[in-house]
């Protein structure tokens, strides 16, 4: 297992878990960091005297072989596999060379780019301002309530602002180390990769072992760089998640509908004297249980054993009452007396009164606007479909269109999808394509159009649709599936996925593959391999339903599903290939699953026999154009709007008419026409 993913939304709670989740990943850095010193020195140690030469690289070899790389999440791509399994693999070569009693290179630790440092003034600048907002809070909660107003609510300003400004500081500290503890793999591997070329230059005892290591060094490279190609796009993901938590810091919060945490103070009678001690309590909703434990935000420690206790009553306490701000009282069932609790704000009051659904004055609401029903459904059917993308007839066709034009037109050119179109040109392509009036007399040989606009266009479709292409509710199955140890097995369990989608989407994804899969095998000219469509397509196709960090962090693994639907598309969209898989060992479970698919076959082809008996019984009808269409196979009619057609009735294809126009029978788009 490794570490856990760090979310920017904890940073505003501070729980405890989140200490010690941040505290496992410092912890890492300083071993790293201890390490990579380590190693320096070693190889100091090589240059300084010959005579210590086999000792030394001994020992570096050894030190290598012991170090294990960790990563943020519960599974490695094959490339971060590899990258980890490098620093063996190098610990081999080097005691193959200490054998031939070769000697070491002096630029390896002057070419070694440290990147790793850990950066102590990040963390000394968090502790500061975490200690900061500890000790302005705690001397804010403690001003009177009969103070002026004025002076209150400049009391309020500044601790708002050394709040905000802690909070910054937190979300920067979380991302950089974050960004640290991904980005070591391959800044760390990669000048040892070049340290190991350069023994095969320098010396020829190193040769043979060279030519031998070739096949793994020319893996290890395909690794580094796609490791370096999903780490640049899961940083970017990264950096725009948090600008949006510093932008909007409230929208972003994880707030749970079974339970609410925070820090709360308790006041605790003792001798005749009552103190505030701060608790960090979590409320569940469902058993009404609160568990309260202290800790110290400023050491990051525990002080002592959490508290439980279920709930009876909640009610807020009036400021006149008490001389504290923001407390409400809590009864509990099996704890005698009542609880005296305190906020860290009104705001933070209101959420806890609400979760332990507590007695509030009733408010009286003032000039308040309701909106209507019209008000809100103020845009047309038409304005609908110019909004989002649908898997229909129209959107069918323009992909199609689309792709007929680029690989007529420029499925060569470099940096195919990689690089992108202008904005209002991708814009202008997709509102005239996506417009029934409009959409035939779009020519997409015309110079007018550029490839990289089209292209665009494509990605913009497709991220435009109400959900991503391969489903919310399959995302996490794709994801499992990249994550299995066994190629093969990969493959099978994406088959089986891929064919549990609603058929538009395994259509329109089949259409994809196919086209990426050639886009792919033009590499050489377009330089666009499997794995760079992969990082390109990956989060468009598999996008999640809750932008978080750990979600993120899985665009790799999107990332390799893709790669694998392109280089298996032929597998994977053939329905009987689960018999010629080897994951399927149980001829059992294959001859169920082919009856399964015999089966739903035969009932959709005998519903859609029904519906064609169902409303082919009435006479036929006439049926007037509302559009101009324009036949993109001889099975279709062309036509005008106004255009007038005869014997109308439904057809076998979903979303089609049969009509008969000047004598010609043929096929007619549902949604162009009306009857008349």
């Amino acid at each position: 297992m490794g570490l856990p993913a760090l979310e920017f939304s904890d940073c505003y709670l501070d729980s405890p878990q989140f200490r010690e989740r941040l505290k496992s990943h410092e912890l890492e850095l300083e071993k790293t960091n201890k390490f990579i010193k380590e190693l320096i020195k070693d190889g100091k140690a090589l240059i300084q005297a010959l005579k210590n030469l086999s000792t030394a690289k001994r020992k570096f070899a050894e030190s290598l072989n012991e170090f294990k790389f960790q990563c943020i999440g519960d599974a490695e791509t094959d490339d971060e596999i590899c990258i980890a399994k490098s620093l063996q693999e190098f610990a081999g070569v080097l005691q193959n060379l200490e054998d031939e009693r070769t000697r070491m290179v002096s630029w390896f630790l002057h070419h070694h780019h440290h990147q790793l440092h850990y950066r102590y003034e990040a963390k000394k600048k968090y502790d500061k301002e975490t200690e900061k907002y500890c000790t302005v809070l705690e001397k804010h909660l403690s001003l009177s309530a009969k103070k002026k107003e004025a002076h209150l609510h400049e009391a309020d300003n500044q601790v708002d602002i050394v709040r905000h400004h802690f909070y910054e500081v937190s979300l920067e500290y979380v991302f950089k180390v974050q960004e640290v503890q991904e980005r070591k793999m391959f800044e760390f591997v990669e000048p040892l990769l070049a340290f190991l070329q350069g023994l095969f230059t320098y010396y020829h005892h190193g040769y043979e072992l060279a030519k031998d290591f070739n096949h793994f060094k020319t893996d290890l490279t395909i690794s580094i760089q796609n490791t370096r190609n999903r780490f640049e796009s899961t940083r970017s993901e990264v950096e725009c998640l948090m600008k949006k938590m510093k932008e909007n810091p409230h929208e972003h919060k994880s707030i749970s509908p079974h339970t609410i945490e925070g820090y709360l103070f308790v006041q605790e009678k003792r001798s005749f004297v009552s103190t505030w001690v701060k608790y960090y309590c979590i409320y569940h909703r469902e058993p009404k249980r609160m568990t309260m434990m202290l800790f110290d935000q400023k050491s990051g420690a525990k002080n002592g054993d959490e508290e439980s206790f279920t709930l009876k009553s909640c009610t807020r306490r009036k400021t006149d009452s008490i001389e504290k701000r923001f407390c409400f009282d809590i009864e509990a069932v099996d704890r005698p007396g009542v609880i005296t609790m305190q906020a860290q704000s009104e705001e933070d009051r209101r959420l806890w009164m609400e979760a332990m659904d507590g007695r509030e004055p009733v408010l009286y609401l003032r000039d308040r606007k309701f909106v209507s029903l019209s008000d809100l459904i103020s845009f047309t059917i038409r304005d609908f479909y110019m909004l989002v993308a649908q898997l229909d007839v129209l959107g069918f066709n323009i992909v199609k269109k689309f792709i007929y034009a680029i690989e007529t037109r420029g499925i060569d050119e470099q940096g195919l999808y990689r690089i992108v179109g202008v904005s209002s040109r991708v814009q202008k392509l997709l509102s005239l394509a996506m417009d029934p009036k409009t959409c035939a007399d779009v020519e997409l040989n015309s110079t007018e159009w550029e490839i990289k606009t089209i292209t665009s266009a494509i990605k913009h479709y497709l991220r435009m649709l109400p959900a991503p292409l391969m489903t919310y509710q399959y995302q996490r199955s794709f994801i499992k599936a990249a994550k299995l140890d066994n190629p093969e097995a990969r493959v099978a369990e994406i088959h089986s996925i891929v064919h549990r989608l609603p058929e538009k989407n395994r259509q329109m994804l089949e259409l994809l593959m196919k086209h990426l899969a050639k886009v792919a095998s033009h590499h050489l000219q377009n330089l666009m391999t499997v794995a760079n469509l992969g990082v390109v397509f990956g989060p468009t196709l598999l996008r999640p339903q809750e932008e978080t960090v750990a979600a993120i962090m899985d665009i790799k693994f999107q990332n390799i599903v893709v790669e694998i639907l392109i280089e298996n598309h032929e597998r994977v969209f053939n329905v009987f290939e689960l018999s010629s898989c080897g994951y399927f060992s149980d001829q059992k479970l294959i001859a169920n699953k082919l009856i399964h698919l015999q089966i739903m076959n035969f009932i959709q082809r005998f519903m859609r026999l029904i519906y064609i008996c169902i409303f082919s019984s009435p006479p036929p009808r006439q049926a007037r154009a509302r559009y101009a269409c324009k036949a993109e196979h001889d099975s279709e009619l062309s036509f005008i709007a106004g255009t007038i057609f005869e014997n109308v009735h439904p057809s076998r294809e979903p979303g089609w008419l049969e009509g008969t126009l000047d004598g010609k029978k043929g096929l007619i788009p549902e949604n162009y026409v009306e009857f008349v």
